[in-house]
């Protein structure tokens, strides 16, 4: 039988370190409920595993992206439900309506149509609603809330169970962020004049952990939750970051110098350089952005900077500093000496692009 073949690259990630982050996040939110944000597979971290870490942590909802990760999460035999954070089409919401999985609800026509749904099949179906306070993705305007209020008494099959809405900036620009607070606590104290709320969710992951929502009494951490704080935080320091990412050199060798690297020539050797090949490229989530913007690896510990630019399945990094490259070699190409924040920065991105973009073809190893 042929031997199996290790794999070029992977992801070690820490299921321990997610359930502290979610610990952190209650410490610092105090909130009554929370909805860890689990969608594009937990910020690539995996769908399943992560929410089976977190299922028995006393959590209201598990955010998702759309139906298709909803039904996963049933799958998996998760007993806390899944909330559909994104809009869902016409042809999806009877499997929402029989599951009573949460969804949010931006127009009428959503609201009537589920409501005929559940009329259907003698169901009363809790819904939530999506307001604008200043995304711009969807959501009632606060002028169009009185005409919601006013056509509730009609919806005799739906429960409003929640209000929610998202923050644009709240990592970036304050006085705004201050500014669509108070609108979405305007809009939470015109609804509460005619009908109790269970759920008010406003606050995601900078929010959480830096701003007084009053009406705010679910949490919906995102990023913090996989170990990083989307802006400075005296919490930070407690988060611990879950996954790392490691690859393998694959050749190492002596190039002259004038010796061009990589597609296009666009790095040359001005001097005899030991240049090594790592198993991983854009197709595996290390964007091709990253060239030339002093990106680096860590082999045995030694910093080896990226050379040239990057293809689909490889790289090519100088291991000059390193005594002796031999294919093989474990290389860290994120983790605890290069941060996502850092991979980020060099390739012009954000964090959040950088985790989902990890490709299928990289396994993830859990430990717990």
């Amino acid at each position: 039988m042929p031997a199996t073949s290790p794999p070029r690259a992977w992801a070690e990630i820490d299921l321990g370190a997610i359930r502290h982050n979610l610990n952190v996040v209650k410490q610092a939110a105090k909130g009554e409920y929370y909805m860890p944000v689990v969608k594009a597979s937990a910020y690539g971290h995996g769908l399943e595993q992560v929410c089976r870490a977190l299922d028995a942590e006393g959590i209201a909802f598990f955010g998702v992206a759309n139906v298709g990760e909803a039904r996963r999460i049933s799958q998996a035999g998760c007993r806390t439900r899944p909330y559909i954070l994104g809009p869902s089409f016409p042809e999806e919401r009877e499997e929402i309506v029989l599951n009573g999985w949460r969804s949010f609800i931006s127009t009428m026509e959503e609201a009537v149509h589920y409501n005929s749904l559940a009329r259907l099949y003698g169901k009363t179906l809790p819904i939530h609603i999506s307001v604008d306070t200043g995304m711009g993705r969807g959501g009632f305007l606060p002028d169009q809330l009185e005409e919601l209020l006013s056509r509730l008494g009609e919806l005799d099959s739906l429960y409003m169970e929640g209000l929610g809405a998202h923050l644009p900036c709240a990592d970036e620009d304050r006085e705004t962020t201050l500014e669509q607070i108070a609108c979405f606590e305007r809009m939470a104290a015109r609804i509460r004049e005619r009908l109790p709320l269970k759920f008010c969710h406003l606050a995601n992951s900078a929010a959480s952990l830096d701003y007084d929502i009053p009406s705010n009494n679910l949490c919906r951490p995102g990023l913090v939750l996989y170990g990083f704080s989307p802006i400075p935080s005296p919490w930070e320091a407690q988060l611990k970051p879950a996954m790392s990412l490691f690859s393998r050199l694959t050749v190492a060798r002596t190039l002259p110098a004038g010796h061009g690297i990589s597609y296009g020539g666009t790095f040359v050797t001005d001097h005899p350089t030991k240049v090594a090949t790592v198993g991983i490229g854009y197709a595996d989530g290390y964007l091709r952005s990253l060239a030339h913007k002093g990106a680096r690896v860590m082999v045995e510990g030694i910093s080896c900077p990226l050379l040239g630019r990057v293809t689909m399945d490889q790289i090519m990094v100088d291991v000059s500093r390193v005594p002796s490259p031999e294919p093989g070699m474990t290389v860290e190409i994120m983790g605890p000496n290069i941060p996502v924040t850092e991979l980020a920065e060099k390739a012009g991105t954000i964090s959040w692009e950088i985790f989902t973009g990890i490709g299928p073809r990289v396994p993830r190893h859990y430990t717990h």
